[in-house]
């Protein structure tokens, strides 16, 4: 009898690659027809749009040129631009001779926020240690005590927006665990009172709130009683946040079960003692996804300060391109200071990222 020889079966591509982290980016690449197709139809996009774009970014571009007529002849992006005027696209109108001040602050709020992160320093110290820093911030932004005094109104570029950033998220949390808490009490004038302010202050845009705190209160208090521009926009955008953040932790507080409230009582915990032990630790780490949301919101938001006559880093970037010797490279511009934002917002995802996972969800 002649013998039939039978044909091999053919194995897959990602198991014909032994290297098992080629085999994983196999599969998900061209496991099924769906993905192969999809992989040339996007590589086939990358291949048409990124040449062009790598030229304009760094092939074509003005790099380090401070010369305006070289980018009116370049045919790439004008980044000279951002080199001749970052210091005042990152401290806006801030006094030329000074700016050694402002950038004093971003370093240390920067360098502040990067020493919190750290389980380790989570003590009743760090604190303290924000108080002082927030007093060193306001003596080298305002000046006195040896230093040549800067109003607000010159304030402007990273500097404010760092400010208004930390400032606002700091002061809001708090008072938004408070206000969720009160929303939850059975005591009906507190319960009623959370409600209103948080619903009011949800139910009207941010902008509206930023104009009666900035327009509307000079015509009702007297020149005396009437705080700064920047401490009025301030307060407007804790205000706003404390009522998104109040929400975003009473779901947290919904999703605790009763029987955590039933064994602090039987261990005989007072209220606060167990909002505080048991409670909000809890609360908090359900609520983590949403309040990272809420809060890189909040960063973003701190532009429209912009509005009312603050110097952020937007309106320091409208004033640079505004110099009639360059020809206002406008996309380069807003990619810096969108690159900012992106690099503020991504940390704090990565650090909400962080805390995910470092302990469960579950009870």
């Amino acid at each position: 009898m002649k013998a039939v020889s039978l044909p091999l079966p053919v194995e897959p591509l990602e198991r014909r690659i032994r290297f098992p982290v080629l085999q994983r980016t196999a599969g998900l690449l061209f496991g099924t027809p769906l993905n192969a197709a999809l992989t040339l139809v996007f590589g086939a996009l990358l291949m048409v749009t990124v040449p062009p774009v790598l030229h304009w970014l760094v092939i074509d571009a003005v790099l380090f040129e401070p010369d305006p007529n070289a980018c009116r002849a370049a045919a790439g992006a004008c980044w000279s631009f951002v080199y001749a005027k970052s210091g005042q696209l990152l401290f806006g109108i801030y006094p030329i001779d000074d700016r050694w001040r402002p950038a004093i602050v971003c370093i240390l709020i920067l360098a502040l926020l990067g020493w919190s992160v750290r389980p380790t320093s989570w003590r009743p110290r760090l604190l303290a240690l924000w108080l002082a820093a927030f007093a060193l911030i306001v003596w080298l932004m305002g000046g006195g005590l040896g230093l040549v005094e800067v109003p607000t109104s010159l304030w402007g570029g990273l500097p404010v927006t760092l400010i208004l950033t930390v400032v606002a998220i700091g002061v809001a949390f708090p008072v938004g665990i408070l206000l969720a808490l009160a929303r939850r009490s059975s005591m009906t004038a507190v319960r009623i009172g959370a409600v209103v302010l948080i619903e009011s202050v949800r139910g009207l845009p941010l902008l509206s709130i930023l104009f009666v705190a900035s327009i509307m209160m000079p015509l009702f208090l007297p020149e005396s009683l009437l705080p700064d521009k920047f401490v009025r926009a301030l307060v407007a955008l804790t205000i706003f946040a404390a009522a998104y953040l109040a929400e975003v932790i009473r779901g947290g507080l919904q999703a605790i079960p009763n029987g955590q409230y039933e064994a602090a009582a039987a261990l005989g915990l007072p209220f606060w003692r167990t909002q505080y032990l048991v409670i909000l630790p809890q609360a908090i780490r359900v609520a983590i996804p949403a309040l990272a949301n809420t809060i890189i919101v909040m960063i973003k938001n701190t532009s429209l300060v912009l509005v009312v006559g603050l110097f952020d880093l937007i309106s320091s970037g409208k004033a640079a391109l505004a110099d009639p010797e360059w020809p206002s490279p406008a996309a380069e511009t807003f990619l810096f200071i969108g690159a900012i934002f992106f690099a503020l917002s991504f940390s704090f995802a990565r650090f909400a990222d962080f805390l995910e996972r470092r302990g469960p969800t579950s009870h």
